[in-house]
């Protein structure tokens, strides 16, 4: 390659931001751009332990100097990690007649045409190199190729007029060989580093990382991946380091969260940019029926990662085979003291640093959770806007999105989505865009330029639902405020309560002032305080978990305190969220008045809620939400400022109210001339929100069954649009469906 003068400078290299992966570029701010005499588009070589090409893009404002952001792929071509010093120059570039690639998956012949096609496109206006890695975004892991021979030789750049052809055999200087697992991510699942000869004589200049996860496939976990880095990365990469601070370096690492936050994930890329052996073990693997065979196959894995130093020893879900001891488990007491007794002894293993995952933290056994064991446990939790924002960046830059694609804008509604749901959600927006092209009669070459539209993602949320709310959460409201007939003092009261915090964060902030924690809303049955609750939840759009007061109580001891500590578990994984306690009256009456049995119950439970709110100060994007008709049995400790602070009352509606209701429950009926909604109204004092429901629906039904009399079924159904409903329906709706206040 030929330097194009002689500029040139020194950068550290640092990860390239989530949408670049997989794009050849680098990143670098305007200081080094003008150092080096280069534009946007320009090609440089970043020089490491190997040389790779790259183009020259600027870097973001908030980017340090003296930085230089690269991707996974990038650093693996130039055999260096974040952190490393780089010298960085430009160079002239040659356009390429021919270039020729090498799968590390296994493809069809078939498949060749497709390939090629998807390669060109890729690396339109590229540079690449003979021996480099270069990555199709839309294939997974599957898409990883090798740059087996170009023509010229050297550094080109792939035009339009390059002939990109795919060695799926393994052709003469193009060869690709690929160890087992590689392709699934650095070798999940089997285990074992994957070396990738590529060229004709397999020489040091190529790169031999294996495929998989890389810094660039983890979303909205910037400061745990640090964490994890310095526990892992450091002790494997340079352990003469902590030689010469004179102390052991790190031995374990415990990663724990809720399932679908990236702990797997970050173990993978951890091992892949590090270049280290990569041993996954599931816990129940281990287990075994016969005796000795547990502790034997662990015994196996520490072995293999000895014998391939250095390892990193992954154990997913690690509390199944390492929960707290007790008198009752011999086969588990024995296969958790086997594995204290291996990782007390890794001081004579060399490099092995053991990471575990669980999303069960509380079961795994005390003396693993110790110094010199698992030395630092790391929460990897539900990622906030501005993770969900990055981690919809990687799942969707291989995605030919449309216009009106609001990224910004589907993380900020996607409140308790954790990665594995967002992976989810962009899966299901892609089928819907294929499934909506399939149905419009797209022919096989349309069906490959179709888009991903905001109508896709719309799609795909109806059948999505955040991992950490399933169990609690049936539907999503699908309703708002307009479905609430008057009771506007409610509505604003919920609205300041709920969203404002959200919507005004910074003012909150500025004034210091927390928002409430909780709302009780109190009133006769039938006037609407479970429709207000689902209203707000779909008015704010944040997460809803309904529960039955009733459901929480259970008889074994313990049981129902459980259940509560769960259910706001749950809610602050999913934060911002409201909790609704329908019919809260039955799970916090005033302590002390209950029945020995019931009312022991019932006293543990509110004692354990008002625990739970009190611990909500910190967390002001969990809101609580009662509804009682029986509001001078709730205990008066629930009923403090800073628990259910704010008390809105649902009255029985008045004549204007009622009228509200009226046309919101009549508006989609066709009524006969002789229907006046107002004089309907003023007639029925004492009637609720739900008897006035009742009425319209009474008054439906006898316009249908006079229908059904007159015209008989299949006459029925033809004059449909002509059914009315007439004043001496809804008088005699009247007559049936009796106030509930009197």
């Amino acid at each position: 390659m030929n330097a194009k003068g002689s500029a040139a400078v020194e950068l550290t290299v640092q990860g390239a931001e989530k949408r670049d992966a997989g794009r050849g570029i680098a990143r670098i701010p305007e200081s080094a751009r003008s150092a080096l005499g280069v534009l946007s588009g320009d090609t440089v070589v970043v020089e490491g332990e190997r040389d790779t090409v790259v183009k020259v893009w600027p870097a973001g404002t908030d980017v340090q100097r003296g930085v230089v952001q690269v991707d996974g792929e990038t650093r693996a071509n130039a055999g260096i990690s974040i952190g490393d010093t780089v010298t960085v120059r430009q160079i002239t570039v040659a356009d390429a007649d021919a270039v020729t690639l090498a799968p590390t998956a296994k493809f069809d012949e078939d498949d060749r045409e497709t390939l090629e096609a998807a390669l060109k496109r890729t690396l339109r206006d590229r540079p690449v190199k003979e021996g480099e890695r270069v990555r199709i975004e839309r294939l997974g892991d599957a898409g990883t190729f090798h740059v087996g021979g170009t023509d010229p030789d050297g550094v080109v750049r792939v035009t339009d007029d390059t002939d990109v052809a795919v060695a799926l055999s393994g052709g003469s200087g193009s060869g690709a060989s690929i160890g087992a697992g590689s392709s699934a991510g650095s070798g999940a699942g089997g285990g074992g580093s994957v070396s990738i000869p590529i060229g004709g004589d397999g020489d040091d200049e190529s790169p031999q990382r294996p495929t998989g996860a890389t810094y660039e496939d983890i979303g909205g976990l910037e400061e745990e991946l640090e964490r994890v880095r310095e526990m892992v990365e450091l002790p494997l990469s340079n352990p003469a380091l902590f030689r010469r601070l004179g102390i052991d370096p790190p031995k374990g690492v415990l990663l724990y969260g809720p399932p679908g936050t990236g702990k797997t994930m970050i173990a993978k890329a951890v091992a892949n940019e590090v270049d280290a052996h990569f041993v996954t073990v599931s816990g129940p693997e281990i287990m075994s029926k016969y005796k000795g065979e547990s502790e034997e196959r662990l015994r196996d894995v520490f072995e293999q990662a000895r014998e391939n130093a250095p390892t990193i020893v992954f154990f997913d879900e690690i509390d199944a085979i390492a929960g707290e001891r007790d008198e009752d488990s011999d086969v588990e007491n024995r296969v958790v003291a086997q594995l204290l007794s291996m990782m007390d002894g890794l001081e004579s293993r060399g490099e092995v640093v053991v990471i575990g995952a669980t999303n069960r933290v509380d079961a795994i056994d005390p003396a693993l959770r110790r110094g010199g064991r698992f030395d630092r446990e790391i929460e990897i939790g539900v990622p906030g806007e501005a993770g969900r924002r990055e981690i919809l960046d990687v799942h969707t830059r291989g995605m030919p999105l449309a216009e009106s694609v609001d990224l910004d804008r589907l993380a900020a509604s996607t409140h308790g989505f954790v990665g594995a749901d967002l992976h989810t959600l962009s899966t299901e927006a892609a089928m819907a865009a294929l499934r909506r092209a399939r149905d419009a009669g797209a022919s096989e070459e349309e069906l490959m330029e179709v888009e991903v539209t905001r109508e896709d993602f719309e799609t795909a949320m109806a059948s999505v639902d955040p991992s950490a709310m399933r169990e609690f959460v049936a539907e999503s409201p699908e309703i708002d405020f307009s479905a609430v007939g008057d009771l506007e003092e409610a509505k604003q009261t919920l609205t300041e309560a709920v969203e404002w915090p959200l919507a005004y964060r910074n003012l909150f902030e500025q004034t210091r002032t927390d928002p409430p924690t909780g709302i009780l809303l109190h009133g006769p049955p039938g006037t609407g305080k479970t429709l207000l609750a689902r209203a707000l939840a779909g008015e704010s759009d944040v997460n809803f978990i309904s529960v039955e007061g009733p459901e929480l109580l259970s008889a074994p001891v313990g049981e129902s305190e459980a259940k509560v500590r769960e259910l706001f578990d749950k809610a602050r994984q999913a934060a911002p969220a409201i909790i609704f306690f329908d019919e809260i009256d039955a799970i916090v009456q005033e302590r002390g008045t209950g029945f020995s049995g019931g009312g022991q119950v019932n006293d543990k439970v509110v004692s354990q809620l008002l625990t739970e709110m009190d611990g909500l100060t910190e967390n002001p994007n969990i809101v609580v939400l009662g509804a009682t008709n029986r509001y001078d049995e709730i205990d008066r400790a629930l009923l403090r400022p800073g628990r259910l602070e704010e008390h809105v009352e649902v009255p029985p509606p008045d004549e204007e109210g009622r009228k509200a209701i009226l046309n919101i429950h009549a508006a989609d009926k066709l009524l006969g001339d002789d229907v006046d909604l107002d004089e309907l109204a003023a007639e029925l004092e004492g009637y609720t929100g739900a008897d006035l429901e009742a009425v319209v629906r009474d008054a439906s039904m006898r316009a249908i069954r006079e229908a059904a009399e007159a015209w008989g079924v299949e006459q029925a159904n033809e004059n449909a649009d002509e059914i009315e409903i007439g004043k001496k329906h809804f008088d005699a709706a009247v007559e049936k469906v009796r106030p509930s206040i009197e």
